[in-house]
């Protein structure tokens, strides 16, 4: 089993690697240029359980890599970082399959806990903290706890959003990972306790 990090940039693939090699010393991470290459790797390195993908690659355009590596294995999470703000292009990747979308300008805590998050998926441990009281929950998660407090269910959201369903939920588990709970009426109640719903 291996992570993979796939990267044509160099700097960029090592910063990525030395956080994975923090978070799971033991993993055998493989590092490629282009996605290509992948299929050649798996065989000779093993089942993939994260990729790490940038999202402009020399082989991809747009989410087609995203795309790609969903259709192969749709059940591997996949951690898409690049350079564009997250309201550019973070709801197209999750769209097209991503499961987190980091921006390049993120600092290495903020990387560790995106890429701990989807490692820890399948446990049921809440290693990560929660949120500290000068963090700042990004626009979408705020504009998100307004519409949970209007009551409004997935379906609503995803059409206010105009985004799929699938894209809400992964928002919404990502929400509840930031904020330390596990449903929508924990994380109205930590929103309304430490002040998240004023001006909203």
């Amino acid at each position: 089993m291996s992570i993979y990090v796939i990267d044509d940039h160099p700097l960029m693939r090592d910063a990525i690697v030395m956080v994975l090699r923090r978070l799971r010393p033991a993993e055998n991470i493989v590092e490629l240029e282009r996605l290509d290459k992948l299929a050649s790797a798996v065989q000779q390195r093993g089942e993939p359980t994260l990729f790490c993908l940038d999202l402009k690659l020399p082989d991809t355009n747009g989410v087609s890599g995203v795309v790609a590596v969903k259709q192969v294995y749709p059940n591997v999470p996949i951690a898409v970082y690049s350079a564009a703000p997250a309201g550019d292009m973070e709801d197209a990747c999750i769209e097209a399959g991503a499961d987190t979308y980091i921006e390049k300008s993120a600092s290495s805590a903020e990387l560790a806990a995106a890429l701990r998050g989807l490692l820890m998926a399948g446990s049921e441990e809440a290693d990560e903290p929660a949120l500290a009281s000068n963090s700042k929950l990004s626009k979408r998660q705020t504009q998100l706890i307004a519409m949970l407090d209007k009551g409004m269910s997935n379906r609503d959201i995803a059409t206010d959003l105009e985004i799929s369903e699938h894209t809400v939920k992964v928002h919404l588990w990502r929400l509840f990972r930031r904020l330390g709970v596990k449903s929508r009426t924990q994380a109205l109640h930590y929103a309304r306790t430490n002040g998240l719903l004023s001006g909203s």
